[in-house]
């Protein structure tokens, strides 16, 4: 009976030696450790203690937070850095067409404003070499009108999507910050846990390592 418990607390103590050595050593000493249990007669399932990750509730808040108050902020936060310039590109794309279209739409509807005031001084009335007194102007006042429409529609139109990219970098930063803290590591329901026991029949003491996994 001594001579069993003598030899449990040498395995216990190689297991201990074993886990404190370093990452790239693990392999070599767990299958030393196994070797060696397994002479004494002890029954390992598993040498593996499952370390849980510290979830933060509050992440996903911030990340949106910092992505509302400025694009990009939120994949800064969840060290997605990759996922930046990304999104200063999409921004910066909606951000452009945005003020490209509304300054055709200031210049056009400024030129139909002086047509119908009587003006001919605007700058689409001559585009290229003067024209004759008397002539038609490069662009007519239909033209003006027309270009006028279409500018400001492709200027909303640019106005929604920049607010949907917007919206959806915010929405990025929060879902990226939930699925940082999902852990699907398959040993997530481990738990390693040294086992003692008396066979029923013969009285001897049964120990070694035991594994329970929680689904």
């Amino acid at each position: 009976m001594n001579k069993s418990f003598v030899s449990l607390a040498i395995c216990f103590l190689v297991i201990s030696v074993g886990l404190a050595q370093e990452e790239e050593n693990n392999t070599q000493a767990s299958d030393s450790v196994q070797t060696a249990l397994k002479k004494e007669g002890v029954s390992v399932v598993d040498t593996i203690k499952v370390k849980k990750k510290a979830i933060n509730p509050l992440a996903p808040s911030k990340a949106a937070f910092y992505s509302a108050v400025f694009p990009g902020l939120g994949q800064i936060y969840n060290k997605r850095y990759w996922k930046v310039p990304i999104v200063y590109a999409v921004m910066g794309t909606g951000v452009y067409a945005y003020i490209y279209n509304d300054d055709l739409y200031d210049r056009f509807r400024t030129a139909f404003k002086r047509r119908q005031a009587g003006f001919t001084d605007d700058e689409f009335y001559d585009l290229g070499a003067p024209n004759e007194p008397g002539s038609d102007p490069d662009f007519s006042d239909e033209a003006l009108e027309d270009a006028q429409e279409r500018y400001q529609e492709d200027r909303d139109l640019w106005l929604l999507i920049t607010i949907g990219m917007y919206a959806l970098n915010i929405v990025d930063a929060n879902v990226d910050a939930h699925l940082k803290q999902f852990n699907v590591d398959d040993d997530l329901s481990m738990d390693f846990k040294p086992f003692l026991d008396l066979d029923p029949i013969t009285a001897k003491p049964i120990y070694g390592m035991a594994l329970t996994v929680k689904f």
